[in-house]
């Protein structure tokens, strides 16, 4: 059957169903792995691996043919349980595997490939007399028939025919079978099975990502469904949000057009395409937290900074590094005893580094950790009698926490505090000080 489908004059256009109802198994190949195989009618239960067809085969098969839009439909069971029970041992060994027997996505060689499965991997692909087919089967049968037209545009594609089969089965078993797909669709251009276009449809975003499997995908802070799987939402400005475990991975708001269709990755992607970058601009106060200290050797000083963090570049991608210069300068004056109030013109410069980790809620962000700054101080004295300078240069250990809030995936608030202990001399002696800032910036995240 697979070469005479090759044998047939294949357009980029046409649409190939491949549709195959059975049972599966593993073996091990040549080199002792285990990997998967469709039972044919001639397949010998010794020699699975060479009497039964294999994915890679099959796969490699498809890949040939001229058509770009491939659906391969799989109603068998992905072994482990029924008559494909798997013995003990086997069992374990996969437990420990990253199970590469599994089909490879054909992706790589078609603009839409679909390799679509009746049930996940450990589970059987049920039959049901009183649905005269397996379970699957009859929910996608259902689907081709129209119910399955999801988005209303009068056809009826690959993904939307498997989400209602999917979900119809999931329900229809009470969860003891969850159908499976692997899937790539590019730009505007579904496989359809049933029906013809005859509107635009309504807007709908999906994800078949394993990386958001069992993720909860929220519209205008309702629950849309949960992935993998697409949901149609109404045209305009939408928010956004998914889910899991009641935290946020991600939440914007999105504004979609009658007839789009718009991949969840396709918004993640510049979320995690590596460590992310933010640049800080702001401004706040730097001085001593005890009174003494800013009455006889620093007043608060405004300063202007800019700031550069980088996200997960530590601990494989738990704690994040940020480095900062701040300067300012201010006429003010001190009350030296003896002396009284004495003017005195100063200069400051703080850099500093930070790591630490960051947990967010949403669009708020919390980071802390420890911190290490230096200190240049300048202090000019401008008396009728005396003219002095005074500088000092220090390294001081400390704290800081910074509260954040993204007003989108680029642009944010933030509100940063620290807190540091040095030895500062004054007057001819050493003392322990508290050394404290506030600075308030926004900043641009690439």
């Amino acid at each position: 059957a697979l070469l005479a489908l090759e044998a047939r004059p294949w357009r980029p256009q046409d649409t190939v169903v491949v549709y195959v109802s059975g049972h599966g198994s593993l073996a091990r190949d040549a080199r002792g792995e285990l990997q998967r195989y469709l039972v044919t009618s001639d397949t010998r239960y010794r020699d699975v691996a060479g009497t039964g067809l294999d994915m890679a085969t099959l796969e490699q098969s498809l890949e040939r043919l001229g058509s770009r839009r491939r659906v391969l439909v799989l109603a068998t069971c992905h072994s482990g349980t029924g008559k494909s029970l798997l013995p003990p041992e086997v069992r374990d060994e996969l437990a420990h595997t990253k199970a590469s027997f599994l089909p490879q996505p054909l992706e790589a060689a078609s603009r839409a490939s679909l390799v679509l499965s009746a049930s996940d991997w450990g589970e059987a692909a049920r039959e049901d007399d009183a649905l005269a087919n397996d379970i699957y089967t009859h929910f996608l049968i259902q689907a081709l028939d129209g119910s399955g037209d999801r988005n209303r545009d009068g056809a009826v594609s690959a993904t939307e025919a498997h989400d209602w089969a999917r979900r119809n089965t999931w329900a229809y078993t009470e969860g003891r079978q969850r159908p499976s797909a692997q899937i790539l669709e590019v730009g505007a251009d579904p496989v359809l099975l049933s029906g013809s276009l005859q509107r635009p449809g309504q807007p709908e975003v999906f994800s078949y990502s394993a990386r958001l499997e069992g993720f909860t995908l929220k519209v205008d802070g309702h629950d849309a469904g949960e992935l993998p799987g697409g949901v149609v939402v109404s045209e305009g400005k939408r928010k956004l949000e998914l889910r899991k475990g009641g935290q946020v991975l991600w939440e914007d708001t999105v504004a979609l057009r009658s007839g789009e269709r718009r991949e969840l990755e396709a918004f993640l992607r510049p979320m995690t395409d590596g460590p992310k970058r933010t640049v800080t601009l702001g401004g706040g106060v730097l001085g001593f937290l005890d009174g003494q200290s800013r009455e006889q050797v620093l007043p608060a000083s405004a300063q202007a900074g800019v700031g550069l963090g980088w996200e997960g570049v530590l601990l494989d991608g738990k704690l994040d590094l940020w480095v900062d210069v701040a300067a300012g300068q201010g006429r003010q004056s001190l009350r030296l005893d003896p002396g009284g109030d004495v003017p005195v013109r100063h200069r400051t410069l703080l850099v500093g580094v930070a790591v630490g980790p960051t947990w967010t809620w949403g669009r708020l962000g919390l980071s802390t950790g420890p911190r290490v700054a230096g200190l240049w101080l300048q202090r000019s004295f401008q008396l009728e009698l005396l003219g002095r300078n005074e500088q000092y240069v220090t390294a001081w250990p400390g704290w800081m926490a910074a509260l954040s809030f993204r007003f989108s995936p680029a642009w944010m608030v933030e509100a940063r505090a620290q807190a540091l202990w040095a030895y500062v001399p004054v007057d001819g002696q050493t003392r322990t000080v508290g050394f404290g800032g506030l600075m308030l910036a926004g900043g641009y995240r690439f």
